[in-house]
């Protein structure tokens, strides 16, 4: 049976960067799958429709690709984005049965989207979830993408995070939460944030944290890379980690293409082993299963490399080399942090294209010495080879670290929202929502302040004798 994974898209952001991946996704394995057969690593994200029979079509499981359609749910509350990726080249993609839009939008409120979103669509998005579900032979995982700052995304997405809980118990739910940065133009976004943060610690398996300040920093690094030259001739100056060069979209990019782009990125890489041949395959359940110790501590900080596009083919090993030091340099994360001088719990890298199992082993020697891994864990690796390298690479790396380097992140996001909290401000756009009290968010702020504390309890035993966070209890 094929490991199958469905996709939610919620809200702006999260269609957005679902749009991107959606491309990306069919992009690459265009350039594997020349025959147009439809094979084992298109059904991971695709279904393969006959059409022509009208009305719902059958689904085609060997032979000839008929028309795909993604394995994914789109929602938001503002239409405007949907509706771009139903005009645009991935329309045939999607339809109606996929999509679950509002036009109001949810004004930059957790509560509309939560409380009031919710329970108004509640009963659409599990048809459409149960629908989606019944078309997967093997439900794997579900990924939710959303951004932590607006309405939709952090409210409804955190919505959508507890009813998959509810309907479907067992299988894995891996987040990707975008998180404002500090001059976020949203005034509400530590609450949005703060109130999305309760849930994703008590509904989630695995989160992936990424932040736009790092995301934009990385853009302008390689813009300034490209721009100055210093990378010689061996760069093409489409990178197409940042750009949408070659695929299918000609219209002219928005500013936010090219971020939303590295997180595409980071789910294909996530994603490439699921899909493709390769030598030491990794499941995305292993992930959960050899990353998280701690049933709270699930936030994995990541990070890609190569950034940008090499021209030549044939890598000399002492690149390869230097990729490997990228994936725990500071200028590679994809939150603003440092890995390398906190803790790890635990590491896993993903590695796709011409690599040998014994430069991945030479590399983790290589590396080991200068990282602190927590004392029971000191071989917490997991590793995984992909044959197929990203469409222009001919190699690449995801590195996903639990790591305590996340908790200023958390830190920082605690101090905006209690800025707002102590003088009450905006409070009562939230508190005239039924069903939202005062009590939402003292919980909300409580649960982010145990989840620092825990890492503060890990970080004291990184010089010290240890005493371990409670462990998951086993009922025999």
């Amino acid at each position: 049976l094929t490991r199958v994974y469905l996709l939610f898209a919620v809200g702006q952001c999260g269609n957005q960067v679902g749009c991107r991946f959606w491309d990306l996704a069919l992009r690459e394995h265009a350039a594997v799958n020349k025959k147009g057969i439809y094979d084992e690593a298109l059904s991971s994200f695709f279904r393969n429709v006959d059409t022509r029979s009208g009305g719902d079509g059958a689904d085609i499981y060997k032979g000839k690709i008929c028309s795909l359609k993604a394995r994914a749910l789109l929602i938001d509350m503002e239409e405007g984005v949907v509706n771009e990726i139903l005009q645009g080249p991935l329309r045939d993609v999607f339809d109606s049965k996929q999509l679950i839009t509002d036009v109001s939008g949810s004004g930059n409120n957790w509560a509309v989207g939560h409380k009031v979103y919710g329970c108004q669509y509640r009963e659409s998005i599990v048809e459409k979830l149960r629908k989606a579900a019944e078309h997967c032979d093997c439900l794997q995982c579900f990924f939710i993408i959303h951004s932590m700052g607006g309405g939709t995304g952090s409210g409804l997405g955190t919505f959508v995070l507890s009813l998959l809980e509810d309907e479907f118990p067992e299988v894995y739910r891996f987040v990707t939460s975008v998180y404002p940065s500090g001059e976020d133009d949203v005034i509400t976004s530590p609450y949005n944030s703060v109130l999305a943060m309760k849930e994703l610690n008590e509904h989630a398996d695995c989160v992936l944290p990424i932040e736009n300040e790092s995301l934009f920093d990385i853009v302008n690094k390689i813009q300034q890379m490209i721009n100055s030259g210093k990378l010689g001739s061996t760069v093409k100056p489409k990178s197409l980690v940042t750009s949408s060069a070659g695929g299918a979209k000609a219209v002219q990019e928005k500013p936010f293409d090219a971020m939303n782009n590295i997180i595409a990125n980071l789910l294909l890489n996530l994603t490439s082993s699921a899909r493709f041949e390769g030598s030491l395959n990794m499941d995305l359940n292993e992930i959960s299963m050899n990353l998280v110790p701690f049933p709270r501590l699930h936030y994995l900080v990541s990070s890609l490399t190569p950034l940008y596009t090499l021209a030549d083919v044939n890598v000399p090993p002492r690149r390869l080399d230097q990729m490997f030091s990228d994936a725990f340099s500071r200028d590679h994360q994809l939150i603003q942090a440092d890995p390398k001088h906190s803790l790890y719990l635990a590491c896993a890298l993903l590695v796709r294209g011409n690599v040998q199992v014994s430069d991945l082993r030479r590399n983790i020697e290589r590396l080991k010495p200068s990282l602190h891994f927590i004392s029971w864990n000191q071989e917490g690796w997991k590793t995984s080879l992909c044959s197929v390298p990203p469409v222009g690479h001919s190699h690449s790396l995801l590195a996903l670290a639990n790591n305590t380097c996340v908790k200023p992140t958390f830190m920082e996001l605690k101090d905006r929202f209690m800025k707002l909290y102590k003088k009450k401000a905006h409070l009562h756009h939230y508190l005239h929502i039924e069903g939202m009290e005062q009590s939402c968010f003292s919980e909300a702020i409580a649960s982010l302040s145990d989840l620092i504390e825990e890492y503060n309890e890990l970080d004291a035993t990184k010089d010290g004798p240890r005493t371990d966070p409670p462990r998951l209890k086993i009922a025999v």
